[in-house]
């Protein structure tokens, strides 16, 4: 039988799993290829301890702390993980919401996979060659696709068009 008390041990437990991280999944899908892969220390050695932060354990960088919000030369974006253009500098635009933005990645550039941490269902986005952590794409972009893929500015680096 089913008594309030077993209904609060299973919250609890329920809870107690979630933060510490039971229910997360893995941060490479078990069917994805990885082109690029360097142990833990390497990825360290590599990346700053915020771009490690990123894009190894999938964190967020806090809204509005990117330059790369304000960058609107033409250029492309790419993995700061691995150099894998990722955008062009035409299909960002300005969301609103703190985060570089993009309506388009380039083709065989970007990958993605449900996201169920934090108790929410997302599609988070990553770097196809690396599987490094980009952000999340939504649905409530601007055509033509109606795609906002919301990026980490620490993901990503910018290299401008040669004038």
């Amino acid at each position: 039988m089913t008594t309030r008390r077993h209904m609060l041990l299973s919250a609890a437990a329920s809870a107690a799993a979630l933060s510490t991280g039971i229910f997360h999944r893995s941060a490479t899908a078990a069917s994805e290829s990885i082109e690029i892969s360097y142990t833990d220390a390497q990825w360290r050695a590599r990346l700053s301890p915020q771009q490690y932060a990123v894009l190894r354990q999938e964190a967020t960088e806090p809204p509005g702390s990117s330059p790369l919000n304000k960058e609107h030369r033409p250029g492309i974006f790419s993995c700061a993980g691995c150099s894998l253009p990722l955008f062009a500098s035409t299909t960002k635009f300005d969301s609103g919401t703190g985060w570089p933005s993009f309506w388009k990645p380039l083709d065989n550039a970007v990958a993605t996979r449900k996201d169920r941490s934090y108790g929410m269902v997302r599609v988070e986005a990553h770097c196809r060659r690396c599987g490094g952590h980009l952000g999340h794409v939504f649905e409530d972009g601007p055509p033509p696709t109606g795609l906002r893929y919301c990026m980490n500015g620490l993901a990503l680096t910018f290299a401008p068009k040669p004038a």
